[in-house]
């Protein structure tokens, strides 16, 4: 069973496969907040589902309006299972401490080293718990 430590910023746990984007992401007019779809045209990963995923995110492009659409997507229920981060997202992060808050659940969040991401199995099935993602 392979293991990836990382560093919690929202602790949980979950499950779910692997969705590693391609590149970097701006979730506001990048995701679909009541589809849970990419929709960015100029992304890798267009037309792609997060809803349910372990999504790795390589990069965020940031808009305040993140938290916002991470929001609604909790409350849509098309949110995903745990986020992985290669640089701490505190906007995108809020989002997920706002839907707890105002009782969408709450999803884990963990940062974890830039060649720890690029190593994640695209597809895989991983567990998401107390700051490690572990792989059956």
């Amino acid at each position: 069973m392979a293991l990836i430590r990382g560093k919690s910023l929202i602790e949980g746990s979950a499950a779910g496969p692997v969705l590693r984007l391609a590149g970097a992401i701006g979730f506001w007019g990048g995701v679909d907040a009541e589809t849970g779809r990419i929709v960015d045209p100029r992304h890798a990963d267009c037309g792609k589902a997060i809803g349910g995923t372990v999504l790795a995110l390589p990069a965020t492009i940031g808009s305040s309006s993140s938290s916002s659409v991470m929001l609604e997507l909790m409350r849509q229920g098309r949110a995903p299972a745990a986020l992985l981060l290669t640089e701490v997202d505190a906007i995108l992060t809020l989002g997920v401490v706002v839907a707890g808050e105002m009782g969408h659940g709450t999803i884990p969040v963990l940062a974890i080293a830039r060649e720890d991401m690029e190593a994640l199995p695209q597809g895989a099935e991983a567990r998401v718990e107390d700051g490690s993602i572990t792989f059956a």
